[in-house]
């Protein structure tokens, strides 16, 4: 961890934050918040079928054809600056949360509990066909069925506890935190790239930055084996935060370990009639938007413009959180 924070302190800076004002806060839970610039970028994937099925030809036409909520490509600009977490929430800061708060999480609150890896579990027996067993009370944020340490992201989070942290953060330091909207969040995954990945097209880039499904987790999924980069990162589950590279302004994990809640609601039409300026999704809708992948997602779905979405009541040992704080 120690090197991370390190790499972060040597991490090329936003413009904005070279300009003025501090380029890293630390808060009362040991969040770094970056300084982000305000700015311009091309939201979303003009890229053609073809194209992708040439990269990801074991996907299929049909699984590309879904992947039509990531057009059009169209301009949004972002109009102030604002800090994002430079890791996702760890087990630590968000025990450090429930502890002073008092909050119970939903997976604990609601009895119905989250999911969670079960070697003897057969995906098979699930009416869904889950990866991984749940709901069930002994699987939470305490308990993903696998080891985790205070430096790993928290998982089995849902989006009513994303929420519940950003208000008690905003109260308890007088600056406001949220999830971040859909456009904050791929703008600063992008970090100023149009690539697939912050570190390029080729799906084998991401064995330098993130913590996808690779040949440490096929051993534990073999039927996905078709689907698992060919190479290691070590790391069968979630890894530490920062383990890997940044993109370019400091941000780490902005592709896999976990899937990370946004603050908009989901509209699969949504680009064609969005605002060019601070977009914040669509007014109705009962699902928020996910993004960036996880430890266990194939590298299709890794992508800066994929997006993914659930109810506010889902949790899953997939899934996190980053938060971000206005100036």
């Amino acid at each position: 961890m120690l090197a991370a924070l390190l790499l972060l302190a040597c991490a090329p800076l936003p413009p904005s934050a070279r300009a003025g004002g501090p380029a890293v806060l630390v808060n009362s839970l040991g969040m770094s918040m970056v300084r982000l610039p305000a700015g311009e970028f091309l939201m979303g994937n003009g890229e053609s079928l073809d194209s992708l099925h040439h990269d990801f030809p074991g996907m299929g036409l049909e699984r590309l054809r879904e992947l039509s909520d990531e057009a059009p490509a169209h301009k949004v600009r972002i109009t102030r600056d604002f800090y994002m977490g430079a890791t996702e929430v760890t087990v630590a800061q968000f025990r450090r949360f429930v502890e002073r708060s008092g909050y119970v999480p939903e997976s604990i609150a609601d009895g119905t509990g989250g999911y969670g890896y079960n070697p003897q579990y057969d995906r098979a027996t699930s009416k869904r066909g889950d990866a991984f067993e749940g709901r069930d009370p002994r699987y939470s944020w305490l308990q993903p069925g696998f080891a985790q340490t205070d430096s790993h992201p928290v998982v089995n989070i849902t989006w009513n506890d994303a929420q519940a942290l950003a208000q008690w953060l905003s109260q308890q330091e007088g600056r406001r935190y949220q999830l971040p909207t859909e456009a904050q969040w791929e703008y600063a995954a992008r970090a100023g790239t149009r690539t697939r990945y912050h570190s390029g097209d080729a799906p084998q880039s991401l064995g330098q930055v993130a913590n996808t499904f690779d040949q440490s987790a096929r051993a534990y999924w073999s039927e996905f084996a078709a689907h698992a980069l060919p190479l290691s990162d070590g790391f069968a589950f979630t890894s530490p935060v920062a383990s890997f590279a940044p993109n370019a302004w400091g941000l780490y994990d902005m592709h896999g370990n976990v899937w990370e809640w946004t603050q908009d609601l989901y509209g699969a039409d949504y680009y064609a009639k969005s605002p060019v300026n601070d977009p914040t999704g669509p007014t109705e809708g009962g699902e928020y938007v996910r993004r960036g992948g996880s430890w266990h997602t194939w590298a299709l779905y890794a992508r800066s413009s994929y997006r993914n979405w659930n109810s506010p009541q889902t949790r899953y040992t997939l899934v996190g959180m980053r938060l971000v704080m206005q100036p």
